[in-house]
């Protein structure tokens, strides 16, 4: 018994050394002697790809965090499915993910190895990187620097993604779980949490909440009454499943604290989004960051950094893909 628990922690202890290891590896500057101005090509694809449609900005902070949420921020969930191979883009969970958030990367890439010496060197996994913290600052959010350095994974399976993106009707606990699962604090959760500043949900994902949420309250008892009639009047029942709503009523094009604001006003649209307010053990956290914008983007900030390097691949576990949508 004893060496069973034995070999555990030491399995535990190689695997975070490992981790640590692979994020180590991660430094700001890394493509200054191979690709010098990447981060400014990068810049100015997405700020004409924004141009283009809004959705490029909600598309390609979601397109990141569901990458990294599921084996690490290595470009896994960019790859199509092929012959045998369901990929993670195909899992229930990921379908609703926006095409302009992929075709952020698959531009930047292309503007990249334009480029000669460029070509071919600058990973998948990189550009998305560089692309999410673009959009946040197109947005109005915070600009920061980002360490790259990453490889792009050698997998991407459907199956992998089962249980591992949060669910809009998460409580505190299950939240706290899914997070510390990958390294972030209680306090990164809710910084990433204010990404629901931006972007939009379809009605399907809450309608539980301003429908049949209980036997006693057909309405969620944490929601405004005032917006759940909003929200009723967007999404009728048997809606188009397609509508889309605004996960911010207020300033939905802008990255900023006023999704903490709303949730002191019963305004978060999923159950995950309200119980940061409605449970008193992050409340202050939100009351905090609704009064105080600098303390939110500084905490946004490092939270950002903390998830851009869970599950780094480096070394014999990645390569740099030639095309993101596919394997070498």
């Amino acid at each position: 018994m004893g060496r069973v628990i034995l070999i555990q922690i030491l399995s535990l202890s190689c695997l975070l050394i490992f981790s640590n290891l692979a994020s180590a590896q991660l430094k700001q500057n890394y493509y200054a002697t191979i690709c010098p101005n990447v981060e400014t090509i990068v810049r100015n694809a997405v700020r004409a790809k924004v141009q283009q449609t809004f959705v490029t900005i909600p598309g390609t902070l979601r397109l990141f965090f569901h990458d990294c949420f599921v084996q690490g921020c290595d470009a896994s969930v960019m790859i199509a499915s092929s012959g045998s191979n369901k990929a993670e883009k195909d899992h229930p969970d990921n379908l609703s993910l926006a095409g302009d958030g992929f075709d952020t990367v698959i531009k930047a890439k292309a503007a990249i190895d334009a480029v000669p010496s460029c070509r071919n060197k600058v990973s998948c996994a990189d550009i998305l990187t560089m692309a999410t913290r673009d959009v946040v600052a197109l947005a109005g959010g915070p600009s920061y620097p980002v360490e790259l350095g990453r490889l792009d994974g050698l997998s991407s399976t459907a199956a992998s993604v089962t249980g591992k993106l949060p669910k809009p009707n998460l409580n505190l606990n299950q939240l706290n779980s899914m997070f510390s699962a990958k390294g972030l604090t209680q306090n990164d959760m809710i910084a990433l949490s204010g990404a629901h500043t931006l972007g939009f949900s379809h009605c399907d994902q809450f309608s539980n909440r301003i429908y049949n949420f209980s036997r006693v309250n057909p309405v969620d008892p944490t929601l405004s009454p005032s917006y759940a009639t909003q929200l009723q009047q967007q999404c009728p029942k048997n809606v188009d499943p397609r509508i889309a709503i605004n996960m911010d009523p207020n300033t939905p094009r802008t990255f900023d604290n006023v999704y903490y604001k709303n949730l002191q006003q019963g305004k978060g649209l999923f159950t995950s989004d309200q119980v940061l307010f409605s449970d008193s053990r992050s409340r202050s956290t939100v009351n905090t960051w609704a009064s105080n914008s600098k303390a939110f983007n500084d905490a946004f900030v490092a939270a950002m950094g903390k998830l851009g390097r869970v599950g780094v691949k480096t070394g014999r576990s990645g390569n740099i893909r030639r095309d993101c949508s596919a394997f070498n």
